[in-house]
């Protein structure tokens, strides 16, 4: 059970109730601080306080009076009206994880939201009512505000859900899970959609797998280092310490953990002086996306427990404060930086892939791994393959926030553009786990034409686990399903488990 106030929730928290659909509460001191912040929301509408979102329109309508009587159907309307996103629907994961941060942020007590309204949306998530969320339509600037109201129509008996493995209507999804519809009061839907939680959830998913990605990195980067019979000093961690890069230097200890016990890659080659980059800047190479994850993961981890809304409510002092927390720019540029990260941990794979196939550059492994070239091609397209998705990438890593379109009349004058930002890294991710996959794929065959008895006890457990769904290439066979078998153990992380089973865990 996820306890929510407001200040503590965790990445792993939101990926437990994402993936995992772990059951989430309200604690009770935060359930007495919403009803502080509605009991004042109320005083200041009997007092007809003038108060944007509250009694005025939105946006470029903030200069709009509306009389009490007419708040309820304010807030209605600003949810169909907003409710504007278009494409492919977002993942379900993705989706609850919006609703579990748009709770969470609720959870503080300065949004002015009724404890009911937000037990209806904690409800649907428990209870498994997902509503369908277009992907696209958001500028991360006043929030999510188009994907939000898609889920809130749902609130409201409109919309589309998914619910137990079926889309209906929202109001029937609702009626399936026992939950009565809401009807918004004031202040409470500009509550429900003013914020970043979408761009959040995406970030949260892809900054927790990028973790992940690191050790898998590390781990190709190792059988690679073997089939090139490697040289180990480039990994001393004195080299390392010189520069004191934090992430280079957990690289480079990952690496010597893997490789410890190996008979192909050695300290010392009599045959060579040194590695090309790709072999012997590993550490530099990988440390610097590994510093950019952890850099990402503090800003996201500030992010998920932040109030996003506008105005917001400080019953204590007496004030009502319009702000500006719902523009995503923390995120945005978050997440254009974790982009270009994950790209290099693909760039630089790519490369090494390319040094095993390449009869020049492969220190006597034959040519596209297959021992039959000429009638048979072996790993050649492989490498075609992944070329094609690192130069895509490039085309994704260029950043999102550096961009910015003025709306609601140029009232919303900047925009973020971090939800792009976060779905761009969500795609360099996908890509980068397939280069890897590729990678790993093609290090097994490389490893297998060496001699798999002279690999470390680390790398020989994931050799292992690779070879229980894909066996060494004899002759050539259909490629396509044995690449998503490797890169279905590098998303369940299956490799980076077989091997911190013998070497302990990977930083």
């Amino acid at each position: 059970m996820v306890e929510l106030n407001g200040t503590e929730l965790t990445i792993e928290q939101v990926m437990a109730v994402a993936r995992h659909k772990e059951q989430v509460r309200i604690s009770e001191p935060a359930k007495q601080k919403i009803d502080r912040a509605r009991a004042y929301v109320d005083e200041k509408l009997a007092q007809k306080a003038v108060i944007y979102g509250l009694t005025t329109g939105f946006g470029k309508f903030s200069d709009t009076f509306v009389p009490e009587q007419e708040t309820a159907a304010l807030q209605r309307n600003l949810i169909i009206s907003h409710a504007c996103g278009m494409g492919a629907p977002l993942p379900c994961e993705v989706v609850r994880g919006a609703m579990l941060l748009r709770c969470n942020a609720l959870a503080r007590g300065n949004s002015g939201i009724r404890l009911s309204t937000l037990e209806t949306l904690l409800a649907m998530l428990n209870r498994g009512v997902h509503p369908v969320v277009p992907e696209k339509g958001s500028l991360g600037a006043s929030g999510d505000l188009a994907p939000l109201s898609h889920i809130v129509l749902v609130m409201l008996g409109e919309g589309e859900a998914e619910y137990q493995g079926a889309v209906m209507p929202g109001r029937q999804a609702m009626e399936s899970a026992g939950i009565s519809p809401v009807e918004l009061a004031a202040k409470e839907g500009l509550a429900l959609i003013n914020g970043t939680q979408i761009m959040a959830a995406i970030a949260c998913g892809v900054v927790y797998d990028a973790v992940q990605l690191a050790k898998t990195a590390d781990i190709a980067a190792a059988m690679t280092c073997e089939a090139q019979l490697g040289i180990l000093s480039a990994y001393d961690p004195e080299v390392h310490a010189l520069r004191g890069q934090q992430g280079q230097m957990l690289t480079a200890q990952n690496l010597l953990r893997l490789l410890d016990g190996s008979r192909l890659a050695l300290t010392l080659n009599p045959d060579k002086v040194q590695d090309a980059y790709s072999i012997r800047c590993v550490p530099q190479i990988h440390g610097a996306s590994r510093d950019a994850i952890r850099y990402v993961w503090d800003i996201l981890s500030r992010e998920i427990n932040a109030v996003t809304d506008n105005p917001l409510i400080f019953p204590g002092e007496d004030k009502v404060i319009s702000g500006g927390n719902f523009h995503g720019q923390p995120v945005a540029l978050a997440m254009d930086f974790l982009g270009i990260a994950l790209s290099e941990y693909a760039n630089v794979s790519e490369r090494r892939l390319e040094r095993m196939v390449n009869p020049a550059l492969s220190n006597g492994l034959p040519a596209f791994l297959t021992k039959y070239g000429g009638v048979h091609s072996g790993f050649m397209i492989t490498q075609y393959a992944a070329a094609s998705m690192v130069s895509e990438n490039k085309v994704y890593a260029h950043p999102a926030s550096v961009d910015s379109i003025p709306s609601s009349a140029n009232q919303e004058d900047h925009v973020s553009m971090g939800t792009t930002a976060a779905r761009k890294a969500l795609m360099i991710l996908d890509n980068s786990q397939k280069v890897l996959a590729i990678e790993l794929f093609a290090g097994a065959q490389a490893l297998w034409l060496r001699d798999e008895d002279k690999l470390s006890p680390a790398t020989r457990a994931v050799y292992d686990r690779i070879r229980t769904v894909i066996p060494p290439i004899e002759e050539d066979v259909v490629m396509h399903p044995l690449m998503v078998r490797a890169e279905e153990l590098v998303k369940e992380h299956a490799l980076s488990q077989a091997a911190e089973a013998v070497c302990g865990e990977l930083k």
